[in-house]
């Protein structure tokens, strides 16, 4: 055991001290905010640099009005469409809408010209008003006041209520759910594969630099991969824990400098209302509720448990692999049944996990080891029962302590082997030799 823990300390010390990991862990929760930030920016002054457009409207039908917006004003005139088409061309007219007679039945022929392929946001503006023009002219032609449809027109809310096994009760929101799943699923998705490869491309370097043969005089195989393991884990599980400082930091900072308080402690001062007061129901009242009503520290202890159990699993399949060969380039062909079950689990969190968290596929994505990390933090959000999660979490270790047996058998005799390409017949003599 001294002997990993020795492993373990040169390879969590080797990478921790490195400026390569201070400036990455540092950096990593300020770049994504900041290019968000530069995008908007960007956004915000073409919005408003950009000048007015003004499309010419040949409504053949005399039916038609269309109401100008920001960035697109409508001219309509007698023109033929022959001379709308010449101010375009001649760049007086950003662009030009033909409206036909026709059948409001049945519309048809609408045309949009222009000199440049237009952008989704105006098509789709366009469609939308002359959908809601026609649909009014129907009404009208039927003897219906357009006023009246849009009158009797209701928004509808409902407020979803999650019962507890103690009868409690409990503000959710889909919504939020979905993007604490998303979020979550996508990180372990990510972190297994940075440190996994981590853990290939060292075994690989000292396997073609000859090091491992000197520390394998004084330690046997299956305690190195081990301790390379953990190592790298620990630099894993260390830089999440300074990310969630980090950014817990920054926003109770960037909060307190606008004079805004947290969610959370806003909940808690609406549910610290005197008793018999009504508690609002405005929409930002309604978000306060569900934040209050999400359980963070389990959703983080969850998230650092499938964190560490789906890496030291996939963890010792890469260190199996880097073993066997002598160049990153002859590990490709090993990485498609490792890459297989992580492809399946991250597709299955978008089509089954996340659309409905309680479906059978979803259950099965969640408690097969290799499948689970990533699916269970896609249902985590939603409420799993105790004994799903229970289950998940016992396969997941059997599963750890599988693939490392099995990775064990191909690392000890793979790290002393040079100058040979192995096939997939040669890692089976592998996992069967005794020797």
């Amino acid at each position: 055991m001294d002997k990993i823990w020795l492993v373990i300390q040169r390879e969590y010390l080797s990478r921790v001290k490195k400026k390569s990991f201070l400036l990455a862990t540092i950096l990593t929760p300020l770049i994504f905010p900041a290019i968000m930030g530069i995008f908007v920016w960007i956004a915000l002054e073409e919005k408003g640099s950009q000048s007015l457009r003004i499309i010419e409207v040949v409504d053949e039908t005399n039916l038609f009005f269309l109401e100008s917006s920001e960035q697109y004003a409508f001219s309509f005139s007698d023109r033929s469409p022959e001379e709308a088409k010449e101010l375009v061309k001649n760049g007086d007219r950003y662009g030009y809408l033909l409206i036909p007679e026709m059948d409001l039945a049945e519309p048809g022929g609408i045309v949009f010209y222009s000199n440049e392929n237009p952008n989704m946001s105006l098509v789709s503006y366009l469609e939308s008003s002359l959908k809601k023009k026609i649909e009014e002219q129907r009404l009208f032609e039927a003897g219906i006041d357009p006023k009246i449809i849009t009158e009797v027109r209701t928004n509808v809310a409902i407020k979803a209520i999650t019962l507890d096994q103690q009868g409690g009760e409990k503000v959710s929101d889909a919504t939020v759910n979905y993007a604490i799943g998303f979020l979550a699923g996508i990180l372990i998705y990510l972190f297994i594969f940075i440190y996994g490869n981590q853990i290939m491309q060292g075994v690989i370097e000292e396997k073609s630099s000859r090091i491992v043969e000197i520390l394998v005089s004084s330690l046997k195989p299956f305690q190195l991969m081990l301790g390379k393991i953990i190592g790298i884990a620990g630099v894993g599980l260390t830089q999440l824990l300074i990310w969630i400082v980090l950014v817990g930091t920054l926003t109770t900072l960037v909060t307190g400098y606008l004079g805004m308080q947290m969610p959370q402690q806003q909940a808690m001062e609406l549910a610290q209302m005197e008793v018999g007061a009504e508690i609002p129901q405005s929409e930002m009242g309604e978000i306060l509720q569900v934040i209050n009503g999400i359980d963070f520290v389990a959703i983080v202890s969850t998230f650092v448990f499938y964190f560490l159990g789906g890496y030291l699993l996939y963890g010792a399949l890469f260190a199996g692999i880097g073993s066997a060969v002598d160049a990153p380039s002859d590990a490709q062909q090993f990485m498609l049944p490792v890459t297989v079950p992580l492809i399946v689990a991250y597709m299955g969190l978008f089509v089954f996990v996340l659309q409905d968290p309680n479906s059978t596929t979803s259950f099965w994505l969640s408690v097969v080891p290799l499948t689970s990390p990533i699916a269970m933090m896609g249902r985590i959000s939603y409420g799993v029962p105790f004994w799903e999660l229970a289950l998940s979490m016992i396969l997941l270790i059997i599963g750890f302590l599988g693939t490392t047996w099995l990775a064990g058998r191909i690392y000890r005799i793979g790290i002393l082997m040079h100058g040979t390409k192995p096939s997939y017949k040669t890692l089976w003599k592998w996992l069967k030799s005794s020797h």
